[in-house]
């Protein structure tokens, strides 16, 4: 009976993880193309006309990326939580979710629509949001590090990708790209965190009713 279990466990386990990797690239996929929809629109990315090739105007290869990058940072996120014995507790539920998905997205709506008086106050602008975007659905330290660190790596990554030639912003401020990328990278961070750590639940009920059951 324990051996079964522990397959049955392990099977769980595994195709859990694979839908949930799926669906982590699916919204990654989605808020891409319609976050990337609002940059065009504002004439803030600008991309060679020989990678043109979505309906959106972005590089076929920005969207793929996105959902990658979001699968994983969605799967890590409950696993730091577990390394750590500290199951995230804080706003689990959906609404909290769609909540805070609604936030991101608000985020790069004002800073692809808003006027600003210039580049320093759009930044600091962007990163209290940010900032108050992980103390309201967040909160948790792990949450708060891991998302700077991969915000610092992918505007590194970015900075990379525009010195090449792969694209480029219409109005660099600072060493090629904008200087309010790293908050709106963090932003994306914790919301596919929160996303990520909400399909984990499912995951982690599933255990502790098999351990009480065995």
């Amino acid at each position: 009976k324990t051996e079964a279990s522990s397959t049955c466990r392990r099977v769980f386990v595994t195709t859990n993880l694979l839908i949930r990797g799926a669906m982590l690239f699916s919204v990654g996929v989605f808020l891409a193309l319609v976050l990337n929809l609002l940059q065009v629109q504002r004439n803030v990315t600008l991309f060679p006309p020989d990678v043109i090739s979505s309906i959106f105007s972005s590089a076929w290869w920005v969207p793929p990326c996105c959902g990658t990058a979001s699968a994983m940072i969605g799967l890590l996120y409950p696993c730091i939580d577990s390394c750590l014995g500290e199951p995230h507790k804080f706003k689990r539920e959906w609404s909290s979710v769609m909540r805070c998905v609604a936030v991101f997205v608000g985020i790069n709506h004002a800073s692809a629509k808003v006027d600003f008086a210039n580049n320093v106050q759009l930044s600091l602008t962007l990163a209290a949001l940010s900032i108050g975007l992980w103390w309201t659905f967040d909160r948790s330290r792990s949450g708060f590090s891991l998302g700077v660190t991969i915000a610092l790596l992918a505007t590194l990554a970015t900075q990379l990708l525009v010195y090449n030639g792969v694209f480029q912003y219409t109005s660099p401020d600072f060493l090629y790209i904008r200087s309010w990328l790293p908050c709106i990278f963090f932003a994306g961070v914790i919301t596919m965190g929160n996303i990520g750590r909400q399909l984990a639940l499912y995951e982690y009920k599933f255990i502790q009713e098999k351990s009480h059951q065995d």
